[in-house]
């Protein structure tokens, strides 16, 4: 599996840890969004999307962050001790949504996340500099509000209209940046 595209979206503080946040996508047909670029203290790392842990209230059921002091829901106070503890001692207040199973995928992921990191400064430096992070292309058609009606809502033929279909996909290059990233069009190796 190969990275095709990386995206980055720099954050303008300079005093804060969190440099940018950035979407990847694996071989032009999967994308992960949300990935951060932290400032460490050997240089940038990627760190994967997240989520809060949580728990909830034994008296009414409601879910809390595993910080809370007291339920969100009815006000009880929770106990102090409800967080668990990782191997090292520290909290474990976050779990990952998506994340590499192996070094070998993490050693690639951040290899090109900081790579693009590294060019997306230099880009933001030319004058006229935009951010592509969420563009998905000017004339894309999300549809409208009845694509999203209840199942079995009788829609014949809305998927196949070709006014639904965008004319550039999610996550594709723009020819514009195509001299700082240039787009890899491997096939995908089987």
């Amino acid at each position: 599996m190969k990275v095709s595209e990386v995206r980055i979206k720099l954050m303008n503080d300079p005093q804060d840890r969190l440099l940018a946040f950035c979407s990847i996508t694996f071989d032009s047909c999967f994308v992960i969004r949300d990935l951060k670029i932290i400032k460490g203290s050997k240089g940038p790392f990627v760190a994967m999307p997240s989520r809060k842990l949580t728990d909830r209230c034994a008296r009414c059921g409601g879910k809390n962050t595993l910080r809370s002091a007291f339920c969100n829901h009815c006000g009880r106070k929770l106990a102090s001790e409800r967080v668990g503890r990782g191997a090292d001692g520290r909290a474990k207040l976050y779990a990952d949504i998506a994340h590499p199973i192996n070094s070998e995928c993490r050693d690639q992921i951040q290899a090109k996340v900081v790579e693009a990191y590294e060019n997306e400064l230099v880009l933001a430096q030319q004058p006229g500099y935009v951010c592509h992070y969420d563009d998905y292309g000017d004339d894309y058609d999300f549809g409208d509000a009845h694509y999203y009606d209840e199942p079995g809502a009788s829609h014949a033929g809305r998927i196949d209209q070709a006014a639904r279909q965008p004319s550039q996909p999610p996550h594709t290059g723009h020819p514009e940046r195509a001299a700082v990233r240039p787009r890899q069009t491997e096939e995908r190796e089987t």
